[in-house]
């Protein structure tokens, strides 16, 4: 299990076909793997060894397919980080991995320089961009050999560090091996097969490949034999113009990029009709907008579970199974999964518990970390954090997560119902619960609306309605029409700001 190995596999299986489209020029897959065997043979020449870390930030472009290609293949761990990162935060995780080389883009090289300077070890920093620019690595890539390197590359070698978001602490370099990356793409590939129902298959990639989820959609792109439509970041309109553009026939995002096409006023105007499956991750997909997605679209949607410690995919559903609802499927092929209480005690099935999974995908540990990585490695098995049930046929219902359970009074409360009860209502557009402190009852539920445009419902007819369906103790006492919800670059609403926003209700619930 060598992710260095799945450039030439592709190359082998499929022949020479245009891999990549940016900006309306193809790139082939043989010119990819020619190119990422350059860079690979550069760093080697420049002193990057086996082992060593190489921070990897830029946008999706050819690029930064080459960077992650280059450095697997020498041998390095690729360090992929958010372009998006504020130089103090990308500093951080310079201090924290130590990288020799840091491959950017001209555009963010000064971030880059302010977030190394008075580092102890700063790192060389470089482009893959013209030549003629005095920081690009081109020239000397040019003179160097396309054949893959001579490297022994093992299978629990460290092949790549993912940093977490950092919404419970500072961010944590996730160590994933050869072994967790390429068996979790292989998995995962194996579920999407449905896509190889689809002759000329083209994927639109809107995820960062930065990202743990967009990373691992790479590879199985590379699986599968995909043809891939590059765009740098997440507009709807550029979205919908690729898709009729180029017969785009399936993609990968997240549920604020549903969100955000399925509500665009000019959807109609574009021609969709090659759009036959997506596959959404990252976090939970309201059932409203799973179903008028669809319905609007006419396509497939396949929900999936992970997390980054899991390289990343857990579960998915499969449209040629049962879809039930509520479900993020079963568990990708061999991956096991169970759930446990406060002491670790095994739970029968559609009891709520902790999540635990174990399989060859499961990190390796938290970079520099050991205390870290006991609280979520026991016996083999990884601590999701997430709370779970799992019903008799294997099939896995996110509950949310362990540290967003409200405890009002003793009673547990569980944000993501409340959230899926109030986006059905037909003039909610988002909704965002949280945990307020109090000092009565522990925590009071609070909640952060966003209404659709044109809207003018009132925050005391939305907690009416949520009486209307759930118990009292589930509903909000306090509730606030607001006009955005906060974001990470990865389009999740921000649980960690909204905290900060109840500020406000905090007072009033003492």
């Amino acid at each position: 299990m060598n992710l260095s190995k799945i450039w030439r596999e592709n190359v082998d299986e499929y022949g020479e076909y245009p891999i990549l489209i940016y900006e309306g020029e193809e790139y082939t897959n043989v010119r990819l793997d020619e190119a990422s065997s350059q860079l690979a043979h550069t760093l080697r020449y420049m002193g990057v060894e086996k082992g060593d870390r190489v921070v990897v930030t830029m946008p999706n472009c050819p690029e930064v397919v080459i960077a992650f290609g280059g450095v697997i293949k020498n041998g390095s761990a690729v360090v992929p980080v958010m372009p998006l990162l504020q130089a103090q935060e990308l500093r951080y995780i310079l201090e924290d991995c130590t990288p020799k080389v840091v491959l950017t883009t001209n555009m963010l090289f000064s971030k880059v320089q302010e977030a190394s300077t008075g580092l102890s070890s700063p790192p060389k920093i470089f482009t893959l961009e013209e030549p003629e620019y005095e920081n690009s690595l081109q020239k000397t890539m040019q003179k160097a050999s396309t054949e893959t390197p001579d490297v022994n590359i093992h299978e629990e070698d460290l092949a790549a560090l993912l940093y977490t978001a950092g919404t419970t602490g500072a961010p944590k370099g996730v160590s994933l091996s050869h072994k967790n990356l390429y068996s979790n793409a292989v998995a995962a590939s194996k579920k999407a097969e449905i896509l190889k129902l689809k002759t000329g298959r083209v994927s639109l990639s809107i995820l960062p490949f930065s990202h743990a989820f967009g990373y691992t959609m790479m590879n199985v792109a590379f699986m599968l034999g995909d043809k891939n439509v590059l765009l740098p970041h997440f507009e709807p309109v550029k979205v919908l113009e690729a898709i009729e553009t180029y017969k785009v026939t399936h993609s990968a995002m997240v549920p604020a990029m549903f969100h955000a096409l399925y509500h665009h006023p000019d959807a109609h105007n574009y021609d969709t009709s090659t759009f036959f499956a997506c596959i959404s991750g990252s976090a939970a997909l309201p059932k409203p907008l799973a179903e008028g997605f669809q319905k609007k679209f006419g396509c497939i949607i396949m929900e999936g579970y992970g997390l980054s410690e899991a390289a990343p995919i857990v579960t998915a559903t499969d449209p040629r199974k049962k879809i039930k609802s509520g479900s993020v499927g079963q568990p990708l092929p061999g991956i096991e999964v169970a759930i446990v209480d406060e002491s670790g005690r095994r739970l029968p099935a559609n009891e709520v518990g902790e999540l635990i999974v174990s399989g060859p995908n499961v990190l390796k540990g938290y970079h520099g970390k050991p205390e870290e990585t006991g609280k979520v490695l026991k016996d083999g098995w990884l601590y999701t954090g997430d709370m779970a049930k799992i019903d008799e046929e294997n099939y896995v219902f996110i509950v949310d997560r362990k540290k967003d359970v409200i405890i009002r009074g003793g009673f547990n409360i569980y944000p993501k119902d409340l959230e899926e009860l109030l986006l059905s209502h037909s003039e909610v557009s988002e909704v965002g619960v949280i945990g307020v402190p109090s000092e009565k009852m522990g925590e009071e539920v609070g909640a952060y609306v966003v209404k659709k445009r044109g809207s003018d419902i009132g925050e005391e007819e939305l907690i009416a309605f949520s009486q209307e369906h759930l118990a009292k103790y589930k509903t909000p006492r306090f509730l606030k029409i607001a006009g955005y919800l906060p974001k990470n670059v990865i389009g999740k609403t921000d649980k960690k700001k909204l905290r900060e926003w109840a500020k406000e209700f905090q007072t009033a619930s003492n």
